[in-house]
């Protein structure tokens, strides 16, 4: 700080008060004009001219050390702040605000069980604080704690029932709930105290879109985008290191983001893509350093990928996932860009259009293999209406029956293991990595974790655990080679593939798209943790080195 800045800061340096205080004023000042490394020198030279003197008292010491510290959180000084915070409660543990700032500190660095830890301890003191309460419910619903955030939610909204953004919070932890109905509701009372709150309406149309109400969700979503075509969400760690703009797609597939985008450091704007609206590129590029398209099933957005593809080259930056790599992903199509692959055996698969004729003489002369066939609705990924068919007979009464939607028609490759056991592994390509995500053992064909009774056999865990510890033990050098060489054909930076093995060691290709579900809830399976904490690393890597430089 130049010296006359710091005579300025005091016209009457004679008025009450020492040295010590008069540095406190000034910092004070300083920080409440925005200037946070002047208000910290002020702060520093305060706290030597106190300890010069030596008989500063207590309050004021106190304070230099926390406004100091909030100087320092404010620069982004995560360890100054701290060394601060510390040395103010120790003078005066009674320091409420204090508390409550400490909480803050670890809030924004992503620490969200010592932010809690810091927020109960304001509390002890008053426990009716409000901002201790208030943002102790980030780190709460951060730390997936919903049932308490929803309990302080309830006592806050009784306090202030006129607050939008409790209402909000409220909707949230609903959701997290599985309280659909009492989220639509929470969202719907924030959107009436504030009826641009175009966030609110958006969750409002996902929710909707979730209970089958889809002219409800329609509407939602394009009232949203009609206030704000950009969802905004800040970086839920300090320092915020770029901001990103993804695509998302409100009526398909979109690769999930809960736990992708958990903890982020980074800003994140959403757009929400319609088929029938314009973009202006130039203001939705503005200060983005990277574009990450979610839009990921290559099915069920078949109209909108042209656009994002489009929006993409227009705005000429970065992008993981390019749309026109996601269109390459239908199971016909990576049926065919994945042939020939050694070691690898790709199931063939025919697109049969709604409507085509589905006799048994027009299916023999259709089909290119003879051999067992899986039928399902074109456009999904889960075990309903997913079915093993062994011939034409009965393959023609299967689709005879659903004559309105396309389906696809895959050859049945048997993958059982020497045991009569299935096994499905699925692995989660990020950059040039090949990371293991899961295992499933089952006796049936059709394989999903949750429908397996792998948390009632420990043989199986420790498998799978071995597998992700691993997986160079069960994928040796020909099956690596395999997944490298679909890695490569695939081309795109993030996606899974859900695979088997056969009898003779060959990696058999069941589904390959950048929709398969990361997450971390691993209840019952703590061992899975480490391989899902690798692929998070693996994926804020993967952004960094993607993202153009500030």
């Amino acid at each position: 700080m130049h010296a006359s800045q710091f005579a300025s800061a005091f016209p009457d340096t004679d008025a009450a008060g020492s040295i010590a205080q008069q540095h406190l004023r000034a910092g004070l000042q300083l920080f409440s004009d925005g200037k946070a490394v002047e208000a910290i020198a002020a702060f520093q030279r305060g706290l030597i001219e106190a300890e010069k003197a030596g008989t500063e008292s207590a309050e004021t010491m106190s304070d230099l050390y926390a406004k100091l510290g909030n100087a320092a959180a404010s620069a982004g000084d995560f360890q100054t702040a701290s060394i601060n915070y510390q040395a103010a409660l120790r003078i005066a543990p009674h320091l409420t605000n204090c508390w409550c700032s400490f909480g803050d500190l670890y809030l924004r660095h992503g620490q969200h069980q010592r932010a809690i830890e810091l927020y109960l301890q304001a509390l002890k003191l008053n426990p009716r604080h409000w901002a201790a309460r208030a943002n102790m419910v980030h780190a709460l619903m951060a730390a997936k704690q919903y049932l308490v955030a929803k309990a302080i939610l309830v006592e806050l909204k009784s306090e202030r029932p006129r607050d939008t953004r409790i209402h909000h919070l409220l909707g949230k932890a609903h959701f997290e709930l599985n309280e659909v109905e009492p989220a639509i509701t929470s969202f719907q009372e924030a959107v009436a105290l504030n009826p641009q709150d175009s966030e609110s309406i958006n969750w409002i149309g996902a929710l909707k879109q979730s209970l089958g109400d889809q002219a409800g969700a329609q509407a939602a979503y394009a009232e949203s985008a009609r206030i704000q075509p950009l969802i905004r969400r800040p970086a839920a760690k300090q320092p915020v290191e770029f901001r990103v703009l993804s695509l998302y797609a409100p009526f398909g597939g979109n690769t999930p983001t809960e736990y992708l985008f958990q903890d982020a450091f980074f800003d994140i704007d959403t757009l929400s893509l319609f088929a029938a609206r314009d973009y202006d590129t130039a203001q939705l590029g503005q200060n983005i350093q990277l574009v990450i398209n979610l839009v990921s099933d290559a099915d069920q957005t078949d109209a909108l990928l042209p656009l994002a593809a489009d929006l993409v080259d227009r705005l000429g930056l970065p992008t993981v996932n390019h749309p026109r790599r996601v269109q390459q992903t239908t199971r016909d199509a990576v049926a065919t860009l994945l042939q020939g692959i050694p070691g690898c055996r790709v199931p063939q698969a025919l697109r049969l259009k709604a409507g085509a004729e589905r006799t048994e003489a027009a299916l023999e002369k259709m089909l290119p293999f003879s051999s067992t066939v899986l039928a399902r609705p074109v456009g999904t990924h889960g075990g309903d209406d997913f079915e093993k068919i062994e011939d034409v007979a009965a393959l023609s009464a299967f689709l005879s029956q659903r004559t309105d939607h396309d389906h696809y028609l895959i050859e049945y490759i048997d993958y059982v293991s020497a045991d009569r056991h299935f096994r499905k592994y699925r692995f989660i390509f990020i950059g040039n990595e090949i990371l293991p995500y899961h295992l499933c053992i089952g006796r049936d064909w059709k394989l999903h974790h949750i429908n397996t009774d792998m948390a009632h056999q420990p043989w199986m865990q420790q498998e799978e655990a071995t597998f992700l510890n691993n997986p160079a033990a069960v994928f040796g050098l020909a099956q690596m080679q395999a997944l490298q060489a679909i890695r490569e054909r695939i081309g795109l930076d993030y996606f899974g593939i859900d695979c088997g093995l056969d009898a003779a060691g060959n990696v058999v290709v069941f589904e390959v798209n950048a929709s398969m579900l990361v997450h971390a809830r691993n209840e019952g399976f703590v061992y899975k943790d480490p391989a899902v904490r690798r692929i998070k690393l693996a994926y804020d890597a993967m952004l960094r080195k993607r993202a153009k430089p500030r």
